[in-house]
């Protein structure tokens, strides 16, 4: 069975940095986009970002300029880049993936998800 695996969450000070994974082992990996989504305690789900499987990446507003989205085909992965980050970036990070479909989609659209990681900004 398929599964997304996130990691590298853990606690970091206001101003600094994570890189967090999303490993798909034996998924045909060119043919996915992949989504980053976030889940702060007692807030809705959020759509932050989103990598194509042409590799373009989109970011919302609140995170553009700060957080940048990679992915390596070769290792299976998709590598979220956290830089400067706020308090309000606290919260569990989640990673999905969609076969076949080239642009950012709705969680419940997607085809697979991981069962996060938890990034904790607090000094």
């Amino acid at each position: 069975q398929l599964q997304l695996v996130e990691s590298g969450g853990g606690l970091v000070r206001p101003g600094g940095s994570l890189r967090l994974s999303c490993a798909a082992p034996g998924f045909t990996f060119d043919y996915y986009t992949f989504g980053w989504f976030r889940q702060a305690p007692g807030k809705e789900r959020e759509e932050f970002s989103c990598i194509s499987s042409g590799g373009i990446a989109n970011y919302a507003d609140s995170v553009k300029g700060r957080f940048t989205l990679s992915r390596d085909n070769a290792k299976n992965t998709v590598f979220l880049q956290m830089n400067s980050l706020k308090p309000e970036d606290t919260g569990t990070y989640y990673c999905a993936a969609v076969k076949l479909v080239d642009r950012c989609i709705k969680w419940d659209d997607m085809d697979y998800w991981g069962k996060g990681t938890l990034v904790t900004v607090s000094s």
